[in-house]
């Protein structure tokens, strides 16, 4: 399968999600098509920095900051979502729940 193709339905499935709200690794890839799996979402997050992508927003299932090491500074993913009004504590979304979005909220 052809990784630009699947890229990018990661890229525009992630750029729906508010600022503000978070969502992770494996609803997105369960709502991006068929054979992505969180793996992939991973790591299209990691290539997606000159694709004008909000990958701050996509965190573990916990709601721990597993991706912050592909950002330009260590604290910069931490730092992009308390400036959306998420707080963050030990690297992890605090009420992960309460800031969770799904693409559901979209049907």
């Amino acid at each position: 399968m052809d990784t630009l193709p699947q890229y990018q339905a990661i890229f525009d499935l992630v750029r729906l999600i508010p600022a503000g709200r978070v969502c992770s690794y494996g609803v997105i890839a369960k709502y991006s098509g068929p054979g992505i799996t969180a793996r992939i979402v991973g790591r299209a997050m990691s290539a997606s920095h000159n694709q004008e992508v909000p990958a701050h927003r996509v965190v573990n299932s916990q709601g721990k900051l597993t991706g912050k090491m592909h950002f330009d500074a260590p604290a910069q993913m931490q730092e992009l979502l308390e400036a959306e009004g998420i707080t963050i504590k030990k690297d992890k979304v605090v009420n992960v729940e309460q800031h969770f979005w799904s693409p559901e909220e979209l049907i």
